[in-house]
């Protein structure tokens, strides 16, 4: 019997990166796993894996920057199932055109809204059904851009990030008394798709040094199993060759 046997586990950005690496995590731990991003046949290749393996998984494809295809997906949820246990809210985005000097509005409003915005949609459409159960947990992946302002990440990105740190927190400061946990998961840099819009290519080297997907579905896994008095309000985790610090170290040296 898995550790999650019997929990229902919504996992948004579950098309690739930490989202697929977590729905497959949990799903092998016996939980009913629904999958949602924009690319629907990314999505039905993580669930095929996930049920080849014996999984159960869901796919329901939606555009999480509307809030509207958003609130249709909890609600299926919660007719279907009756209840929603688990929420992993990992859908993110970067923009190539980062700096201030580049920055556009379009790039602007694709960084709040897919970042922010959307992490606000998913955590207010879970509510009503966690607090009908009385619990649940929340968990969602903010970034180590959102505790340290930093250029590479860029201004957007790092002040999205930041906001879903803060929003993680105050949910659980309205919440705690409905049984209801949120999780503000940071990490460091995480070898995944996004790492393509970087404007400066990565080698094979760099990308091996960084966290893998598997690494933090691991960690997540951990903060899914907690007893229910107990809440991770937040954790970092970082690659152990931390490219920032051994930058820092080169200029000190």
């Amino acid at each position: 019997m898995g550790k999650l046997s019997g929990k229902i586990a919504w996992v948004t950005g579950a098309g690739s990166g930490i989202g697929e690496a977590v729905a497959e995590r949990f799903a092998a731990e016996g939980a009913v796993t629904i999958l949602t991003g924009r690319r629907a046949e990314k999505l039905e290749a993580v669930a095929g894996r996930i049920r080849a393996a014996g999984g159960t998984a869901h796919v329901r494809p939606a555009d999480l920057m509307k809030a509207a295809e958003v609130q249709k997906v909890a609600d299926g949820i919660g007719q279907e199932f009756g209840r929603l246990d688990l929420l992993v809210s990992n859908a993110g985005l970067n923009v190539v055109e980062r700096s201030w000097s580049k920055l556009m509005p379009e790039g602007i409003d694709e960084l709040i809204q897919g970042n922010l915005s959307s992490a606000f949609y998913v955590a207010r459409a879970v509510l009503p059904v966690m607090r009908q159960q009385g619990g649940g947990v929340m968990i969602h992946t903010a970034s180590m851009a959102g505790r340290h302002v930093g250029v590479m990440s860029g201004g957007g990105y790092s002040a999205a990030k930041h906001g879903v740190v803060a929003m993680s927190h105050s949910i659980n400061m309205e919440e705690c008394v409905n049984g209801i946990r949120s999780t503000a998961f940071c990490p460091g840099e995480v070898n995944t798709e996004i790492l393509k819009k970087r404007p400066n290519p990565l080698s094979q080297e760099e990308l091996n040094q960084m966290l893998q997907p598997a690494d933090c579905a691991e960690l997540l896994l951990t903060v899914a199993t907690l007893p229910p008095h107990v809440t991770m309000n937040e954790v970092w985790l970082t690659p152990t060759h931390n490219r920032g610090y051994v930058a820092a170290l080169g200029r000190k040296l």
